[in-house]
């Protein structure tokens, strides 16, 4: 399989939206996204970008990505938070997944941080053991999830 992971470019934004939808309706939210697409691009691409990615490309198609930014620690220093991590359903379970996690794991040791984080729904029982699979990776249950939208 000929698969290219690379950094992604604005001209990727159109499709990794069309998988944020993928993604959403597998997390039974498919109303959920509600970021504009202008939005979407100016975040990753405008003048200050706060989100970076790594795209899988197959045959010139964006199959998947993993975006993530920076957090900072006040105990740990800065940290990879991997925001979005997705392979299309149809190309699931080909490898594709392992090559996106292994570049990001190799972004933060290149960049030095100390850590990569992310969050993974209970029920996703193919997520968990694809990260269960890596010796390194917790999977802790003793925090809630809290948020504000305005």
């Amino acid at each position: 399989m000929g698969v290219v992971i690379r950094k992604a470019v604005k001209e990727d934004c159109a499709r990794m939206m069309e998988l944020i939808h993928e993604l959403a309706v597998y997390e039974k939210e498919p109303d959920a996204v509600t970021v504009s697409f202008e939005h979407f691009v100016e975040s990753g691409f405008g003048e200050n970008p706060i989100w970076w990615a790594y795209v899988a490309e197959l045959d010139g198609k964006v199959e998947g990505f993993a975006l993530w930014y920076i957090r900072y620690s006040t105990w740990k220093g800065q940290r990879l938070y991997l925001e979005d991590f997705l392979v299309s359903d149809k190309m699931r379970g080909h490898g594709i997944g392992k090559l996106l996690f292994d570049k990001l794991i190799e972004e933060c040791k290149e960049k030095k941080y100390s850590g990569m984080a992310w969050q993974v729904l209970d029920w996703n029982e193919p997520a968990i053991n694809f990260y269960k699979k890596y010796p390194d990776v917790s999977i802790d249950g003793g925090w809630l999830n809290c948020s504000i939208n305005f």
